[in-house]
């Protein structure tokens, strides 16, 4: 080999060299920048700083496509900053090689877009996993528990026509109610009670302007539901109502039904689905105490904040709030026809109740050929007191050829009274025997285990409804004994 060309080759090897002595080194140079980035990423994530993270575990997923943790975190900064919809299909790289969290997101991934059944079988997935690893499963058996909940409600999803729907800022909601004066009336706990704070509760004043009730802080700093009479010209009499209905949650904008008895309201506690649910309790006369609150179906109740629940019975209208899909800040007021008899929707077809469920569209709940405009305009009326929609007459025989169809009719308060008290006694007896008419069919239908959780609720049902079945007539008779007396003494 000639001395030219032992250089030229020598040249060539140095090059090489030196190429992969840059290659080497903008390796281990990236391998450095990955391992600096991705632990900033981890420490960001760690602190719930999930927006600040995402970029990071973007590049990484870009370059890593394949990488489970990878995917699993960003798919979870995803998630917690509202992308959810782009959150799964990275969550779903994570879950095929069994990341545990993935499963975990996933569960509520689904809860949130109403996919019950897939939400189940990724919480189930994930309190396997946790039990493998000896950690405590019980905070997710007892969300598995709120999912198969939602399951059950979903798929007695009501038959209820919402007619017309109102997007509003969330603290302004009450200006989409006008309520006939026979119902009452609703404002803000802050001007009722003329204060500069504000505050997310509300004052339910009945018709009379004798009766309040509201939700109020207490010290513990949560919202619970009291009551107050006007004695003279004051409020007073302040109660709390009992513990049957507040909880140690959350318990707010409460609707008294113009019987007197009924009342909504809503709740974060009693196994709600999320946020605030709303609950229907009733007051018992004979006892002086209120039932068992009985949480409501859906569309009423979701993952969401639903409340404010009213049903105007002069208008024969209903308003309920809900927070679902709405962005920060704004809610849908929803307007419907009650139905009385609750009666579900007929159909096997699963995705047609989950569209009913979650009020993709209000039309998909309207009968066919009907026109809403009258309702959607008498929604917007005021009514004034004896002014009604529906007319509610009676037959009352006080003696012979003396025959009441009204309460107007009474002459004796005292005899009114007690007439008022059969009647809302005996709207309460149809209520629970309806209520115990479906948790038996429920119990006949059900497995061991739900026929193991409603047996005590039906035998409960059916002694209360045993002490009441005579309780209207003692009323009748008294309210009777009392009209004929004060006819006698006025003669």
């Amino acid at each position: 080999m000639n001395l030219c060309n032992h250089k030229q080759s020598q040249g060539k090897m140095n090059g090489m060299c030196l190429k992969l002595f840059l290659v080497s080194g903008m390796t281990l140079l990236s391998s450095v920048l990955t391992a600096q980035s991705l632990d900033q990423a981890k420490k960001l994530y760690n602190e719930g700083k999930f927006e600040e993270a995402k970029p990071a575990f973007e590049k990484l997923v870009e370059r890593t496509p394949g990488n489970s943790s990878y995917n699993q975190w960003y798919g979870v900064c995803l998630y917690e900053t509202g992308e959810k919809e782009k959150a799964e299909k990275y969550l779903r790289v994570a879950a095929k090689r069994n990341v545990q969290e993935a499963f975990r997101y996933l569960g509520e991934l689904c809860y949130d877009t109403y996919r019950f059944e897939e939400s189940e079988e990724m919480f189930q997935e994930y309190i396997d996993l946790l039990a493998k690893k000896k950690q405590d499963t019980l905070p997710w058996e007892q969300r598995l528990e709120q999912v198969k909940n939602a399951l059950r409600m979903m798929e007695k999803t009501e038959d209820v026509e919402i007619i017309d729907s109102l997007v509003v800022d969330k603290e302004a909601f009450l200006t989409a109610y006008k309520l006939s004066e026979e119902s009452g009336s609703l404002m803000l706990f802050s001007d009722f009670f003329q204060l500069s704070d504000a505050s997310e509760s509300t004052v339910y004043m009945n018709q009379k302007q004798d009766k309040i009730f509201y939700a109020q802080k207490t010290p513990e700093n949560q919202f619970c539901l009291f009551t107050q009479s006007k004695l003279m010209d004051k409020w007073g009499d302040k109660k709390m109502l009992p513990m049957t209905i507040n909880s140690a949650n959350n318990e707010n904008y409460p609707f008294v039904m113009s019987d007197g008895v009924t009342i909504y309201y809503a709740s974060t506690g009693n196994g709600t689905l999320g946020g605030y649910d709303l609950f229907v309790t009733r007051y018992n006369i004979s006892s002086d105490s209120y039932l068992v609150p009985e949480q409501l179906g859906m569309p009423f109740n979701s993952p969401s904040n639903d409340y404010m629940m009213v049903i105007d019975e002069s208008k024969e209208l209903g308003w309920f709030v809900s927070d679902r899909f709405q962005p920060e800040g704004k809610v849908c007021v929803y307007l419907f026809i009650p139905n009385p008899d609750r009666k579900r929707l007929l159909t096997d077809d699963l995705e047609l109740k989950r569209s009913r469920a979650v009020i993709y569209s209000i039309k998909d709940s309207w009968k066919a050929s009907a026109n809403y405009k009258e309702l959607i305009d008498l929604a917007h009326k005021e009514i004034r007191s004896g002014v009604s929609e529906v007319k509610k007459d009676f037959e009352f025989v006080i003696v012979d050829q003396v025959v009441y169809f009204s309460l107007d009719d009474f002459q004796s308060p005292e005899a009114r009274s007690y007439y008022e008290k059969a009647s809302a006694l005996n709207r309460q007896i149809v209520e629970e025997s309806e209520k115990l008419l479906s948790l038996r069919k429920s119990y006949v239908e059900g497995d061991k285990a739900t026929k193991e959780r409603l047996s005590g609720s039906i035998l409960t049902l059916e002694k209360q409804l045993e002490n009441m079945i005579n309780e209207p007539l003692v009323f009748e008779k008294k309210a009777r004994n009392a009209e004929v007396n004060f006819l006698r003494n006025k003669r």
